[in-house]
């Protein structure tokens, strides 16, 4: 059995035998988080792209608990030079096998880089996650615009939940959102990345209804909120 925990805008947190991965933990910057990252307990921190609303908490999040931060090779680098003990780099396409689950790199078309004193630093490319703990596959589509790509992790995996950014102008709006649910085909659908900020729309509810009406399952999380996954 696995557990997953939504903390706003795109993080949630999956835990299963005992073990705890958080994803995008952009806690401290998002009042509607419902978290302190103080206390978040993980033993991994994984992170689609180097923006500062996905990137968030993870550097300090990581030194102090000491979990492994898995992303991309460059942001792995840049954690450890931020004083990460245990960075781990991938990229696209691979999968490696840790202690608390399996994770592969998927396809996501989006940017990545941080603003620092000197101007914007690319880190990277983006990527979504496929993350299976307890026997439970997550995907989470990272900041992406709708791809054919996820017409084939649809066919290729058994996905139980899949966490779909909607809110329009920085990602997938609602009607791409829709065509990437189908295409994946996942038992539950998770809308995230909608109404945080201004510019991007608040299409939760939406979403969930116009899967209702194509006859598959969603559900809009409220931060805070925990749910056994199917």
């Amino acid at each position: 059995m696995a557990k997953l925990t939504f903390y706003g805008h795109s993080c949630f947190l999956m835990e299963a035998d005992g073990k705890r991965a958080i994803i995008d933990p952009f806690l401290s910057g998002n009042k509607a988080s419902g978290a302190d990252p103080n206390t978040i307990e993980v033993d991994a921190v994984l992170v689609t792209h180097a923006h500062g609303d996905h990137l968030g908490d993870a550097v300090a999040i990581a030194k102090r608990t000491g979990a492994t931060v898995v992303a991309v090779h460059e942001i792995a680098q840049y954690c450890k030079r931020q004083g990460v003990a245990e960075a781990f780099g991938m990229n696209l396409g691979g999968a490696h096998d840790f202690d608390f689950g399996r994770v592969k790199l998927t396809i996501a078309h989006h940017s990545s880089g941080i603003v620092g004193p000197e101007g914007v630093m690319a880190l990277g490319v983006p990527c979504g996650f496929l993350l299976t703990m307890g026997g439970v596959t997550l995907y989470h589509s990272g900041d992406t615009a709708l791809s054919a790509e996820m017409e084939l992790l649809g066919k290729l995996h058994e996905i139980n939940v899949a966490a779909l950014c909607c809110g329009d102008t920085f990602t997938m709006g609602l009607e791409d959102s829709i065509i990437a649910a189908k295409m994946i085909g996942a038992k539950l659908n998770i809308p995230m990345h909608f109404a945080t900020f201004p510019a991007i729309q608040d299409t939760g509810q939406e979403f969930v209804d116009r899967l209702a009406d194509a006859g598959m399952r969603g559900k809009v999380m409220l931060a805070g909120e925990t749910i056994e996954l199917p």
